[in-house]
């Protein structure tokens, strides 16, 4: 089997770091040569941007610069990490993709679509992940576990109602796409890693 890129996706709290570690876990143990990435980061530049985006800064921060931001980012990692390993077979488990845009900055902050089709098309030109898994949180619950993290960042200072709607499109979008499995993350987290380990598992099958 040729290299496959794998994304985790959710709101804050939802659980996608130790999601992460169960899907490494079952791909190599298949034998797979596996990397992780993350968004935004994951190369020295794209790192340097996500501190762009999380830092509260004395001034407005617009919210096509907050989507600018992300899809610089996602440039430099596609081209720099995914499509370099996916090139040598490895697979590639991503904490968030371009589904995190489409949810947060098109339904969070509500940014017009053909905005987003538009940076879309320019930094990803067709590129997809072979399989996300959205891991499916209330809001409130989900921030709730992000405040026991410690202090939250500028983006998860962004109220309820942001999430609300963030989480409304996450739902949409993964309803309407059969490369996205919805994951009830509201179950104990032990029900969460089997129900994440046998979708995997199936996928490899």
């Amino acid at each position: 089997m040729t290299g496959k890129f794998i994304v985790i996706e959710g709101l804050e709290g939802a659980g996608k770091s130790s999601v992460i570690d169960v899907v490494k876990r079952v791909v190599t143990d298949r034998g797979y040569t596996c990397i992780n990435t993350r968004e935004p980061g994951g190369t020295p530049m794209a790192e340097a941007i996500r501190e762009c985006v999380k830092h509260e800064w004395q001034e407005s921060v617009s919210e096509e610069t907050e989507l600018m931001l992300m899809y610089a980012a996602r440039r430099q990692l596609l081209v720099n990490v995914i499509q370099p390993a996916l090139a040598k077979g490895h697979w590639v488990i991503g904490d968030r993709h371009d589904l995190s845009s489409l949810a947060y900055q098109g339904g969070g902050r509500q940014i017009d679509a053909d905005k987003l089709d538009a940076l879309r098309q320019l930094c990803l030109q067709g590129f997809r992940p072979d399989l996300t898994l959205y891991l499916d949180v209330d809001p409130a619950e989900g921030l709730k576990r992000a405040r026991g993290r410690g202090e939250l960042d500028r983006i998860e200072k962004s109220g309820l109602g942001f999430f609300e709607r963030t989480r409304e499109r996450y739902l949409q979008l993964a309803n309407s796409d059969d490369r996205v499995h919805t994951v009830d993350a509201m179950q104990p987290m032990n029900k969460v890693h089997e129900t994440v380990r046998k979708t995997i598992e199936a996928y490899l099958s």
